[in-house]
């Protein structure tokens, strides 16, 4: 086994996209097991779009990355050495150790995973975060009612993929937006959404969401913001509940996008707009967790993983899903 554990630390401040620059290899000894502890082999590492906002220099609901500092992340480990009763060599792990090959931990934190009961790359979408995401940030949030148009951007990422599964079995019509034609045949096709369009060939995003959604629009599961947004919400039903989960469009701005005021549209039709964070919904994980598992195990739910290989890519998957390359849920897979 290696004596060095390779880290990716935060080298710059992206300006606008990131670039590979931005992130450097950084050599650590690796750390001996103490009593108490245990040594973790990286399987896989998660790339999200929430670690744009920590590395912007700037705190928002989740401390900043400073240059220097490890990148962090959620990450699936391998336990290979054990001086802990509670693990064993071999036992797989979920935690957010971040960009490097190897943890020590005493396993404070840490969730032990099953992979008879599904694949433990999971841990990081359908039954991790991203799953957790999708079912508290819809459910509790949107509360859609059987017959409700539902319509999501961002919809072949691993949350909305997810939402939009969620709806329909909630019995509602949906609606996705994505980039890429074979991102909306995946929508149709494989996910069982009613329609979806493809946001980079549509020259009017108002004209569309009104032909796709002639009975307008009651619940809004919004990851990217920007001008998507602005043609929803003239589309609103009255009480329509819209989901804030993320901005993806304004992440690498370099300065903030001028759009229309949008306010009026929520009190003339008495709308609900509300943002979150999942941490919010922490006491209730393991409901979501549960609930998940149950849809996938009954075939309800369906997951696409879109993963690249190898430790020193991973800057490369992360600018990747920022592009917008990704359909389902990002992961790096160690050689």
């Amino acid at each position: 086994m290696s004596t060095v554990n390779r880290q990716f630390h935060l080298a710059a401040v992206p300006v606008g996209m990131p670039k590979e620059s931005d992130f450097k290899i950084v050599e650590a000894p690796l750390p001996s097991v103490a009593e108490g502890q245990i040594l973790i082999k990286t399987a896989y590492w998660s790339v999200d779009p929430y670690m744009r906002g920590r590395i912007t220099g700037v705190k928002s609901y989740a401390d900043p990355i400073r240059v220097g500092d490890l990148m962090l992340g959620g990450s699936v480990g391998e336990v290979v050495e054990s001086k802990n009763p509670s693990y064993q060599k071999g036992d797989f792990v979920m935690g957010m150790w971040g960009w490097q090959e190897y943890e020590v931990s005493t396993g404070k934190g840490m969730q032990k995973l099953n992979p008879q009961l599904a694949p433990v790359s999971t841990a990081l979408g359908i039954l991790g975060m991203p799953g957790l995401t999708a079912y508290f940030g819809f459910l509790d949030i949107c509360q859609p009612k059987p017959g409700e148009t539902v319509v999501i951007s961002g919809a072949a990422g691993a949350v909305g993929s997810l939402v939009g599964q969620l709806a329909k079995i909630k019995g509602c019509r949906v609606i996705g937006i994505a980039g890429a034609d074979d991102k909306v045949d995946h929508l149709v096709n494989d996910l069982g959404f009613d329609a979806a369009f493809n946001y980079k060939t549509v020259p009017n995003y108002l004209e569309k969401l009104k032909e796709l959604c002639p009975k307008g629009i009651d619940c809004y599961f919004d990851n990217v913001g920007g001008a998507i947004t602005d043609a929803v919400f003239p589309l609103l039903n009255l009480y329509a509940r819209v989901s804030i989960c993320g901005q993806i469009s304004q992440y690498n701005l370099e300065k903030p996008e001028l759009g229309p005021r949008l306010l009026t549209y929520v009190l003339v039709k008495q709308a609900r707009v509300e943002g979150f964070i999942i941490m919010r919904f922490v006491e209730r994980f393991s409901e979501g967790v549960m609930q998940m598992a149950q849809w996938l195990k009954e075939g309800k739910l369906k997951y696409r993983e879109d993963v690249m290989e190898g430790f020193e890519i991973i800057p490369a998957a992360f600018i990747a899903l920022l592009s917008g390359k990704n359909t389902g849920k990002m992961l790096v897979r160690a050689r």
